[in-house]
Formats: structure tokens, sequence, C-alpha cells
């Protein structure tokens, strides 16, 4: 279970550093083009809970398959 824990965190920890870094490069730059990354993230994590599927937690599986798969489409 402890696996599982440090998966759910590092899948929040990455989707957080993509989220604010969408928002910092659209802040610093003017440009708000990089919402686009922000908008992209979004959409993913409201359609994973329907396709199972979820590019991060893909990842990760692959990164440690001592845990329990996660969103791995099944």
């Amino acid at each position: 279970m402890d696996k599982n824990i440090s998966k759910i965190r590092a899948h929040d920890a990455i989707v957080g550093l993509i989220y604010l870094s969408g928002v910092g490069l659209s802040y610093i730059t003017g440009d708000y083009r990089f919402l686009w990354i922000v908008i992209g993230v979004g959409s993913l994590q409201i359609i994973s809970p329907f396709t199972k599927f979820c590019p991060v937690y893909f990842i990760l599986n692959k990164i440690m398959p001592n845990s329990d798969p996660i969103q791995n489409g099944k």
C-alpha cells in the first residue's frame, strides 16, 4: 500500500508541476498560448476516469513495477 501512496503522490507532483509551469510561462512571457498546456492536462484528467488511461500513471507504472498498476486502461 505504501508503494501506491508514493505513486499517487508522484502523480500529483508531476501534474502540479505541469500546471504551474504552464501558468508560470504564460505569466512570465505574456503569451497566453502556454495556457493550452494547462487546458490539455486538465482535459486529460477529466476524461481519465472514463477511459481508465493516464499518461503519467502509464509512465509511473513502468518505472515502479513493484506496485499495483493504477489507471492502466483496465
